[in-house]
């Protein structure tokens, strides 16, 4: 750790204790642990925020090359162009929406329209509310 033999720690320890006294050794451990969290928290920040210009500046160069090479690109290969040799008629169909995705209901046939039920079933009622002839023989006893 940090390049100190175990020795020299040991040598370290016993000069502290001498030196600083053992009543107050733990508050001077203490004080030393917040210097230390402090300094650790403030040389992260700064190292994030070095590494945060670091990403920034490559992907500034980065997105430079790519709208290099884009323009490249689209010097070799222009696009052709999508209304080149087409009527006024399908080149003003290109603009207009797509047609609707979802099926239309289907027609209803006044026949079956006529003899639909257009009151609730009996068993879509609560059963005190049901007809007699909807209830079953068990139901009806009660």
């Amino acid at each position: 750790m940090f390049g100190i033999a175990p020795d020299e720690m040991l040598l370290v320890v016993i000069v502290a204790i001498i030196v600083i006294g053992p009543k107050d050794l733990p508050l001077a451990l203490r004080t030393a642990g917040r210097w230390i969290g402090k300094i650790r928290r403030v040389s992260g920040h700064f190292r994030a925020g070095i590494e945060t210009m670091i990403r920034e500046a490559e992907m500034e160069e980065m997105e430079r090359k790519w709208k290099e090479q884009n323009a490249a690109i689209m010097a070799a290969h222009p696009a052709p162009d999508p209304a080149a040799g087409q009527t006024v008629e399908a080149a003003t169909d290109q603009n207009d929406p797509p047609p609707l995705m979802t099926p239309l209901p289907a027609p209803i046939d006044p026949e079956v329209a006529a003899v639909a039920p257009t009151e609730p079933v009996g068993e879509m009622l609560p059963i005190s509310q049901r007809p007699e002839r909807a209830r079953g023989p068990a139901e009806g006893a009660a």
